[in-house]
């Protein structure tokens, strides 16, 4: 009862990056409520192999649903286990990544429960809460925190009266940790057929392919990001040619791929890729606040514009003021010539 709860998506018997990392959330947030962490992960031939992926990051209880037809994932099976498993345990929260699965499941859950459910969290926190209208105040709710109105305010979303309060996290926004303290890292194994109804497996998955990343953005120590004010395509390529230098991944704002800069996959922010770099080189970018969610904690923020004013100077440690054609070819040049 009132526990926080951590839905872990997997793929085969991997446990997902994004998954692990809501866990170590979880688990600040359980420990602030004074409640336990509880997980839930659903799949085919997974007993005995997700375990060691999921309790070292404290989860005090795991379920295991371990049947022939839960992988790959469909909609209905796993909205089953989850509405079934949330009327019997009550949670309190509900954490799940933002991906294709969680953006699915999610919304299923949330409608079948009558809860809350807020999308592409940025942060998340404990706070309490007064309501205007009728004085009632509220303690220790799930602060829901996310870029709103196309991103010109930072809003803060609360669910009072419905449980569970539910959050999806885009994968990297949240950093992952070993949990330190000591859990009581109980697992069990529910008879799925007592969750899942035998119409619910209606859906056949014929084919299940997955590509592989074609960069590591998110593990890049770091990363080299272009914007609208670089121009064109081909001026992306000076990014390029110093991410090449400094061994660095290159990525891209939402201007710049809407332009045709650069390709989706390297976008930076709320709707694209979260990234955590020791070092993180902001050229030509202007700084909306979708971009800033989605790099603004990286060590070190270096930013490249020819605009003294631009709202990305404010949160950078170091501003260079000129335009990306000056600065750049310099930053290559000296560069090599001092890292001999």
């Amino acid at each position: 009862m009132n526990n926080v709860f951590v839905y872990c998506e997997i793929e085969g018997t991997t446990v997902a990056e994004v998954s692990q990392e809501l866990l170590t959330k979880g688990r600040k947030l359980a420990d602030e409520l004074g409640v336990e962490l509880h997980a839930v992960v659903a799949g085919t031939g997974i007993k005995g192999n997700v375990e060691s992926q999921i309790l070292p990051y404290g989860a005090d209880k795991l379920f295991v649903f371990d049947g022939k037809d839960l992988f790959p994932y469909t909609s209905a099976p796993h909205t089953d286990i989850l509405v079934n498993l949330f009327q019997e345990e009550k949670p309190q929260i509900c954490l799940m990544g933002a991906t294709v699965i969680g953006r699915d499941l999610g919304p299923r859950v949330s409608s079948s429960l009558t809860s809350g459910l807020t999308a592409d969290c940025t942060q998340l926190e404990i706070g309490d809460f007064q309501d205007v209208k009728t004085k009632k105040e509220y303690k220790d709710l799930l602060y829901q925190i996310r870029p709103a109105f196309g991103g010109n305010i930072v809003a803060t979303i609360v669910n009072p009266d419905h449980r569970p309060q539910m959050a999806t996290v885009r994968s990297g926004v949240m950093q992952k940790a070993l949990y330190e303290g000591k859990a009581r890292g109980e697992v069990v194994y529910p008879d799925v057929d007592k969750y899942v109804s035998p119409e619910a497996y209606v859906v056949k998955v014929m084919d299940h392919h997955v590509e592989a990343a074609r960069h590591n953005l998110k593990g890049a120590s770091i990363v080299v990001s272009g914007g609208y004010g670089m121009g064109s395509r081909e001026g992306f390529q000076m990014l390029f040619d110093l991410a090449k230098v400094l061994h660095a991944e290159v990525g891209a704002s939402r201007a710049a791929v809407d332009a045709g800069f650069c390709d989706a996959d390297r976008q930076i922010g709320q709707t694209g890729v979260t990234v955590h770099p020791k070092v993180y080189i902001a050229c030509g970018i202007s700084g909306q606040i979708q971009h800033i969610a989605g790099m603004q904690d990286s060590s070190i923020i270096i930013s490249v514009n020819s605009d003294p004013d631009a709202p990305i100077n404010r949160i950078a440690d170091y501003v260079i003021v000129g335009t990306v054609e000056e600065v750049i070819p310099k930053l290559i040049k000296y560069y090599k010539k001092n890292s001999k």
